[in-house]
C-alpha cells in the first residue's frame, strides 16, 4: 500500500530507518491509509520542495535542534542558522536534521511530528 502512489492521498517524508518514521508508516497501514513514502536519503530533496514546507511550516517547526544531527554540528554552524535561507541550506545539505515524519495530504496541508491522535484527526479532517 505504502508504495502505491497512484491511489496516494498522503506522501510521508522523512528517513526509512527512523523510529518515528516506523511508528507513523505502522499507523497508516493499519487504518488502511494509503500513502506514498518519501525517503530524503534516497529520493532526495529540492530546494522548490523545501521552500514549500518552510511556507507551510516555518523553518524553525523544521529544523530539529534536538537530534543528535544538529548536536554534532560546531556551535559557529549551529549560530548561524538564523534565517530561513540558512535553514533551508542545511536542511538539503543534511536531510537528517529536518524533524521527521512530514505527513502531506493531496490538498497540500501538512502534519509535523507523530502522534496517533493528531494523524487520526488529520485523516479525518481529509476524508
Amino acid at each position: 500500500m505504502s508504495d502505491n502512489a497512484q491511489k496516494s492521498l498522503y506522501k510521508l517524508y522523512g528517513i526509512k530507518n527512523c523510529d518515528t518514521i516506523k511508528k507513523a508508516r505502522r499507523f497508516l497501514e493499519q487504518q488502511n491509509v494509503a500513502y506514498q513514502f518519501h525517503d530524503y536519503r534516497v529520493d532526495g530533496l529540492d530546494e522548490t520542495l523545501m521552500q514549500k514546507f518552510i511556507a507551510e511550516l516555518g523553518y524553525e517547526a523544521l529544523l530539529n535542534t534536538r537530534g543528535t544531527t544538529w548536536r554534532k554540528l560546531p556551535e559557529a554552524e549551529r549560530e548561524a542558522i538564523n534565517n530561513a535561507d540558512s535553514a533551508a541550506a542545511l536542511m538539503l545539505a543534511q536531510p537528517a536534521i529536518i524533524k521527521r515524519p512530514l505527513l502531506c495530504a493531496a490538498d497540500g496541508s501538512m502534519l509535523l511530528g507523530f502522534n496517533e491522535d493528531n494523524y487520526q484527526t488529520f485523516i479525518q479532517e481529509k476524508s
